[in-house]
């Protein structure tokens, strides 16, 4: 099964948000739809994110029936400048958005038809080879797990916010496949439980033992003997390792510290921002209060309580045991320009 695929010339992507009750595809060729999902989330996770947004603008531009080249050009730069800023911490959007800019802008196509057969290709090109790093990724990070392994991890970081295996997954499910026994917690995540939704769903699909817990039971499972590794994934990744991931993250990487577990992060390069030296200079993205104060449907905090809602936060590169990528493992510490080295190797 894919998450994100090309169907006769349209995107279809899962909708995360009827996850688990529901699983459903949504097709479509509008770039605006791909857009409004990922503002909603029924595209998230940063790979995911930066490959349904290469296709959005990729299908978009191929049902246009611009005359003029130029007319074409004109309307590509709108949609990219459009869909790089539609969120703002995952820098695989911004990533995959530059990344077709680029190709467009190298090639020179000299005909409507030859820029519309570039893009395209350079779109799939983007899905296919974030098909590729998952495996790969899930082949380092499968080295890291022992037999008999019991991971943590904190939102999703599977199929669902890649094109297939994910990023944290990959590594168990590649370690599955090996016959290796794997079990995962998976906090819950509010306030969107993503953990208790998504990946909890994800594993009973792939068969691997999975058990739920409430982010605020964390600690309790380390200190009961309950937890061998920690091993989630990253929207953005500064020079320093400093690393930015779902709300909650910072606070498993403080509990695996306090209770001598390895904490690894999972994520292919594009997740890397090697334009920022530490993740001080990461924006992070405030949701809506409602997330917070309702449940279900139902308020369950008083009217007009001030909220806070950061989507994210950012786990200190001091605290990451090791990074895994689709080129291999970075062992902390992260100084000396390791990191950049190994993106760029």
């Amino acid at each position: 099964m894919k998450n994100i695929d090309l169907v006769e010339g349209k995107v279809a992507f899962i909708d995360q948000n009827k996850l688990p009750h529901v699983l459903d595809y949504v097709v479509t060729d509008d770039y605006l739809v791909i857009a409004d999902n990922i503002k909603r989330l029924s595209i998230r996770g940063a790979p995911a994110i930066g490959v349904s947004a290469a296709l959005g603008i990729a299908v978009t531009i191929q049902r246009m029936e611009e005359e003029s080249l130029a007319n074409l050009q004109k309307r590509f730069g709108e949609i990219c400048d459009f869909m790089a800023v539609v969120r703002p911490t995952a820098v695989n959007l911004s990533w995959a958005v530059n990344r077709i800019r680029k190709k467009m802008e190298s090639s020179s196509p000299k005909s409507v038809e030859e820029f519309k057969r570039i893009l395209l290709q350079e779109a799939k090109d983007i899905s296919q080879e974030s098909e590729d790093e998952s495996r790969s990724m899930g082949l380092f990070g499968a080295s890291l797990l022992p037999d008999n392994c019991r991971v943590l991890t904190n939102c999703n970081d599977g199929m669902l916010c890649a094109v297939s295996y994910g990023t944290a997954a990959a590594a168990w499910y590649v370690a599955k496949e090996q016959g290796k026994q794997i079990e995962v917690i998976a906090c819950e995540t509010r306030p969107l439980m993503q953990g208790a939704r998504l990946t909890a769903w994800e594993c009973m699909y792939n068969h691997i033992p999975v058990t739920v817990c409430t982010d605020s039971m964390a600690g309790y499972a380390m200190a009961q003997g309950m937890v061998d590794v920690v091993m989630l994934g990253a929207d953005r990744i500064a020079l320093n390792g400093d690393t930015a991931n779902k709300i909650g993250t910072y606070m498993l990487a403080l509990l695996a510290r306090a209770h001598g577990l390895p904490f690894y992060v999972v994520a292919p390069t594009s997740t890397f921002d090697l334009t920022i030296e530490t993740g001080r200079e990461i924006k992070i993205e405030q949701r809506n209060p409602e997330e917070v104060t309702h449940c279900g449907g139902s308020r369950i905090a008083p009217e007009g309580v001030s909220v806070l809602n950061p989507a994210f936060d950012v786990t200190p590169g001091t605290l990451i045991t090791s990074i895994v990528t689709e080129k291999g493992v970075i062992h902390s510490p992260f100084t000396n320009g390791k990191i950049k080295s190994h993106c760029l190797g």
